[in-house]
């Protein structure tokens, strides 16, 4: 099993920033990726950006391509979303995600086994 716990929403205005955490304990050694996901009220659950744990090689969402970067501390188990130039269309619970190796899309809600709690993020116009 692997727990995951978010950490770093909140409100800010439009334009601005916020960095997102993702601790992760348990069988860490069994991560191949990790993902943020993040759900509207009343829509479904968009994929944002997913990081390869091994290599480091990232995907992003077309909607946040140049804004967001996710990137991952190995040593502290940790992967992070900074998230730049943010609107208020980014409003969402977001929630951090893992996956051990198999097929399907890192875009793909499916393969991922491990879930967070998710974290508020709320961006005011």
């Amino acid at each position: 099993q692997v727990q995951l716990v978010e950490s770093g929403g909140g409100l800010v205005q439009a334009g601005g920033s916020l960095r997102l955490s993702c601790a992760a304990s348990g069988r860490t050694a069994s991560i191949y990726a990790m993902g943020w996901f993040r759900q509207a009220p009343g829509k479904e659950r968009d994929f944002v950006a997913a990081i390869n744990w091994s290599d480091g090689s990232t995907v992003y969402a077309d909607s946040v391509k140049g804004r967001f970067t996710i990137s991952r501390d190995n040593a502290k188990d940790t992967v992070y979303l900074q998230m730049n130039s943010l609107r208020p269309e980014d409003t969402a619970v977001y929630l951090c995600a893992a996956r051990g190796w198999g097929i399907g899309a890192y875009s793909d809600y499916r393969p991922y086994d491990y879930w967070g709690q998710g974290t508020q993020v709320t961006v005011s116009s």
